[in-house]
Formats: C-alpha cells, sequence, structure tokens
C-alpha cells in the first residue's frame, strides 16, 4: 500500500474522529424549545445527575466531543505528514503516533472524560458508540501498519560513499 494511501485514510479517520460528534453525531446539548423549555439533556443537571458531574451549564459529554476534536485534529495532521514525508523511519515514527492518539481518542469518551450517566442520551446511545467504532478501525488499521513497516527490509544503499 502506498505512503500517500494511508496517509490519506488516516486523514479521513482523524476527520471523521474531529468532526463526527460535532456535525454526524452530535453528543446531548442544552436547546431551547418554542415555549421556553430545555430539551435533548437535563432540564436541571445538579438535581437529577443524569449528565454527569456538571462543572458548566454544559453536559459532560459536550466536552468530551470537545476532547476529540482536538485528538482528531492530532491525528489529521499525523495523516499530512505521512503523505509528504517519506522517509521509512519518519513514517514508521508517525505511525507510532496515530496508534498512541487512537488509544487516547478510545479513551477519551469511555475513561478520561465520559458522558452522561443515562444510558438513555443521546451521547451513549450514538456519539460513544461511533466513536468508539472510528477509533478501534484506527488502531488496528494503524497496528496493521505498523506491523508492515516494522518488519518491511529497509531498500539497499546503492551509494559509492
Amino acid at each position: 500500500m502506498k505512503k500517500i494511501t494511508i496517509g490519506i485514510i488516516v486523514i479521513i479517520l482523524g476527520l471523521l474522529i474531529c468532526l463526527g460528534p460535532q456535525f454526524l453525531f452530535k453528543v446531548c446539548e442544552l436547546s431551547m424549545t418554542a415555549d421556553g423549555y430545555l430539551e435533548d439533556c437535563c432540564v436541571e443537571p445538579a438535581e437529577d445527575n443524569c449528565c454527569g458531574l456538571v462543572i458548566s451549564s454544559y453536559p459532560i459529554c459536550h466536552w468530551t466531543a470537545r476532547a476529540e476534536i482536538g485528538i482528531g485534529l492530532l491525528i489529521v495532521a499525523l495523516g499530512a505528514c505521512m503523505v509528504v514525508f517519506t522517509d521509512p523511519k519518519t513514517h514508521l515514527g508517525l505511525i507510532i503516533g496515530v496508534f498512541m492518539a487512537s488509544l487516547i481518542a478510545l479513551a477519551i469518551p469511555h475513561f478520561l472524560i465520559g458522558g452522561c450517566s443515562m444510558l438513555t442520551m443521546k451521547c451513549r446511545r450514538v456519539a460513544f458508540p461511533a466513536l468508539t467504532a472510528e477509533s478501534i478501525v484506527l488502531l488496528i488499521f494503524s497496528a496493521i501498519m505498523l506491523t508492515i513497516i516494522a518488519v518491511q527490509k529497509p531498500p539497499a544503499d546503492t551509494s559509492n560513499a
């Protein structure tokens, strides 16, 4: 598989991790209905604790989505570097970076930040399973590429130096 193709696949998966919770499979959000009521998440998060520990007016899954933006952009940047740089050792280091970043992307919704405590909330039903699937796909893809690159013999040096 060409190095450019690997980089483009990493960029696409990084964009899905970055933009998914914001646009494709949104996490819980506070929104007002026409009659002035809050919907989609906890009406009184401090009282019923359905959105986890609330530090601000946003549910905790909002901050998970924000963290995924950062890790997704890191993955996109690593993928762009994979397209630009062609040295095998550099490529190996970038793949290791993608592998570690995919571990963090997987850990953010499950261990590091978390989300709403109620399993019926949108973040638990839609966003977190999608992030988990994307992170696992990227993790497996980077592990396979890491194995292939690590066992590949370096090209023979033909220079007469």
